[in-house]
């Protein structure tokens, strides 16, 4: 299964460091990653493959939605066809 992650917030230090390691320690694929700074407010997409997975999908949203509560960004996981749907145009 493959997700897209978004991460949003202010600029510092470690934020793409930190995202990365808890898809490591949970067995996530990074697939691709493209990210921005403006105006010092951070913004990431990455996409990202579950195969291999030790969490749910819902786990692994509650562990990143926390983990960016306690640096102030807002980080959303969902599923890429969910995605994919919202996003069309």
């Amino acid at each position: 299964m493959k997700i897209v992650i978004s991460v949003l917030g202010r600029d510092r230090v470690g934020i793409i460091a930190m995202v990365s390691t808890v898809l490591a320690e949970n067995g996530v694929n990074i697939l691709n990653l493209d990210q921005t700074i403006l105006d010092g407010f951070f913004n990431m997409i990455m996409t990202a493959d579950m195969a291999e997975a030790k969490v749910s999908l819902k786990e692994l949203q509650e562990i990143l939605r926390g983990k960016g509560e306690a640096l102030g960004l807002e980080i959303r996981v969902q599923h890429a066809d969910i995605f994919q749907v919202m996003h069309r145009v």
